[in-house]
């Protein structure tokens, strides 16, 4: 079965599921709340392999759900996330296998495509609405990329629901993460049998993690036959591994599971490649159109829209006095003076990040904006943003602890690091980037680029735990 044949065929069990036409749910395999490229794509090919074939004992359909809220499969998919939508055109439509199947990679073309194979958050509320029903809903989900739902059900380990689709309880019945383990996913002995249980911090991209468990099982076929289908499905699992590693070159991030992975997946494809006219596929080239979609997908986004795209949220209760924070991570591909004339200066960012942070679905007491881009020096560079809702109190209190803790970060006073000819008076980004009137802000230059969200999200949500 093709790539795009699975993926429509997914989509239709999720609506026959909603109309009541199946004798039982499908498993949804669901990747974290910032649908980054390797969420979505972990959570496609485990969803093509595990399909019809696990639980071993009772083989069920496996849905790829994406975790979008906001965004229904079609063309606000492919202007929020088109280093995806670039990764499944080059994978499916280089040759298209099927007349059917031939897709352009622009938004009136690809957008069309997206709403017929891919089922969003936001499209599964979307049908409840349309229902009528006020019914609540239960249903399985293995977690890919992530191993902790941001609503839990109170004395039941495994059980919650994602936002804005809080009418449907999951109930997790497998997890495969590179995330530090928050334990709200059961243990092994507690999973249903045969169901994965996969907790990793260090891999670079959950997509390797994935391919190793779907190879070690023997899912990954090998097939003459299906070689041409085999190829698309291992052409989509190397975009995010490349992307998250920067093409196996970022220092920190790549272990053996990426190096292995690339290597079983690469000759995936070069045994088609080989069949064909085209002798050789250039994997290097294939890296470097995700990376430019990728480079260049905020382009086209409002300053909001920028730091909703790469998008976390975890609520953290003090040790002391009880209190709950929520703190919000925002992630960007583009250096914080690109973001800052975007919004038409430091005041007018400042009130970006204020307003975003007061929203109904967020109501966030912490913004942190992290960037991750290449200087003018071409080195690796990070910056780091954070802001409180207000000037004072258990926020504030975990941010200076978070500081005072932090010393493997490198943090140093914030100084232009892009090199781009901006109408920005860096004094200005300082002085309204930096203070405690109102709400207390600070921004910087991290100069330990290799700590991602990954390693400076648990230590800002320790620091207010342990207040």
């Amino acid at each position: 079965m093709s790539l795009l044949q699975f993926l429509r065929q997914a989509r239709q069990v999720h609506l026959q599921y909603l109309a009541g036409a199946l004798p039982e749910p499908p498993i949804y395999v669901l990747g974290n709340p910032s649908a980054d490229l390797d969420s979505i794509v972990a959570a496609i090919v485990y969803s093509y392999w595990a399909n019809n074939r696990l639980p071993t004992t009772t083989p069920r359909p496996h849905v790829p759900l994406l975790n979008l809220p906001n965004v229904r499969a079609g063309p606000d998919l492919c202007r929020l996330r088109p280093e995806f939508v670039t990764a499944l055109w080059l994978s499916t439509n280089a040759p298209p296998l099927r007349p059917d199947e031939r897709f352009d990679n622009m938004s009136e073309s690809a957008g069309k495509l997206l709403g017929e194979h891919l089922v969003t958050v936001a499209d599964y509320a979307q049908s409840l609405r349309e229902s009528s029903t006020n019914k609540k809903l239960l249903a399985d989900a293995v977690m890919v990329d992530w191993n902790a739902m941001q609503e839990r059900v109170e004395g039941k380990r495994g059980y919650g629901s994602v936002s804005g689709l809080e009418e449907v309880t999951f109930r997790t019945v497998g997890c495969i993460d590179h995330h530090v383990d928050e334990h709200f996913v059961p243990r092994p002995n507690d999973l249903p049998p045969s169901q994965p249980f996969i907790i990793q911090p260090g891999p670079g991209s959950c997509s390797s993690l994935v391919t190793h468990e779907l190879w070690k099982r023997g899912f990954w076929s090998t097939s003459p036959e299906a070689a041409a289908e085999i190829a698309q499905v291992a052409k989509l699992t190397l975009a995010p591994i490349l992307i998250d590693t920067s093409n196996l070159t970022a220092e920190g991030k790549v272990k053996d599971v990426d190096v292995q992975s690339v290597h079983f997946l690469r000759q995936s494809v070069a045994a088609v490649a080989a069949a064909t006219a085209n002798s050789t596929w250039d994997m290097e080239a294939f890296y470097e159109q995700i990376h430019d979609a990728k480079n260049n997908s905020l382009d086209l986004l409002n300053p909001e829209e920028i730091l909703d795209r790469d998008y976390k949220d975890w609520t953290e209760t003090t040790q002391s006095t009880a209190q709950t924070v929520k703190l919000g991570f925002c992630s960007s591909v583009k250096p914080i003076r690109w973001i800052i004339q975007k919004a038409g200066g430091p005041q007018q960012f400042l009130e970006v990040v204020r307003k975003f942070a007061a929203t109904e679905d967020k109501e966030l007491d912490v913004v942190v904006v992290m960037t991750s881009f290449t200087s003018a020096e071409n080195e690796h560079a990070r910056e780091l943003f954070i802001c409180a809702s207000h000037d004072s109190g258990s926020a504030v209190d975990g941010i200076k602890k978070f500081i005072t803790d932090s010393t493997s970060l490198g943090l140093m006073e914030w100084t232009p690091l892009d090199g781009e000819c901006v109408d920005l008076v860096d004094a200005d980004v300082r002085s309204t980037l930096n203070g405690d009137n109102g709400a207390w802000r600070h921004l910087w230059v991290q100069t330990n680029a290799t700590a991602s969200r990954k390693l400076v999200a648990p230590m800002l949500r320790d620091a207010v735990a342990k207040l």
